[in-house]
């Protein structure tokens, strides 16, 4: 059940109101091989961007309209993946406490050095790989799990649980060579190794999907 690689063109999109800001961090960026994207406002990025390409978002916090803030905070009601780094010349404590709640990779303070950028860019572009190869497996996983019987779903339930056969074929009332029989069948449809190897997949499965659903709070007022 080992997640499978991918290559995926990513890009950087690049969300400031000053048009010198974006085009000088754009020629950086281009320069070291990034694929850039730029807009001018929170609007006019999210009117373009398809939140199923891969890559991670650098907003400038103080924009006309939409702040880089609320920009982060509408990305997340909309369970969008794409890490996020923000980047202002006004950082305040709380300012810092909000974005990372809501996962920014970071919050760059003007003037930053270029390599701090750079950094944040590669650990973004990471987390984005990541999260979207978890999203990946999860819809294997739950694909798997829908092709299964309404009994193998059972015994699967109660396998994750670490139930052992005799407990099974009891809670169940059926036998134990039943038991063997849709626990064999169950594991070869899910592709696991092992119940332990299941256990674990169908826990992080689960474990990503409630945490996911759960929107973080607003800031305080």
């Amino acid at each position: 059940m080992a997640p499978g690689g991918s290559r995926m063109t990513k890009t950087v999109w690049i969300v400031d109101d000053d048009c010198s800001v974006t085009d000088s961090l754009a020629t950086l960026l281009e320069s070291v091989g990034h694929q850039v994207e730029t807009y001018n406002s929170a609007h006019e990025f999210l009117a373009g961007y398809n939140p199923e390409r891969a890559g991670c978002i650098v907003l400038d916090e103080r924009m006309p309209g939409m702040s880089g803030h609320e920009l982060q905070q509408e990305l997340v009601r909309r369970r969008v993946l794409t890490p996020v780094i923000l980047i202002t010349a006004y950082a305040v404590v709380q300012l810092a406490i909000d974005v990372m709640r809501l996962g920014a990779v970071t919050l760059l303070e003007k003037p930053f050095r270029e390599q701090q950028l750079l950094d944040a860019i590669t650990e973004a572009l990471k987390r984005d790989t990541e999260a979207r190869e978890r999203q990946r497996d999860r819809r294997v996983l739950q694909s798997r799990i829908e092709q299964l019987t309404t009994r193998q779903r059972e015994v699967m339930e109660l396998v994750v649980q670490g139930l052992p056969n005799k407990s099974i074929a009891h809670d169940l009332k059926i036998s134990e060579r039943t038991v063997e029989l849709h626990r064999s069948r169950m594991l070869n449809c899910m592709d696991a190794r092992s119940a332990a190897e299941l256990a674990y997949a169908v826990g992080r499965m689960r474990g990503d999907a409630q945490q996911s659903s759960q929107t973080p709070s607003k800031r305080p007022t």
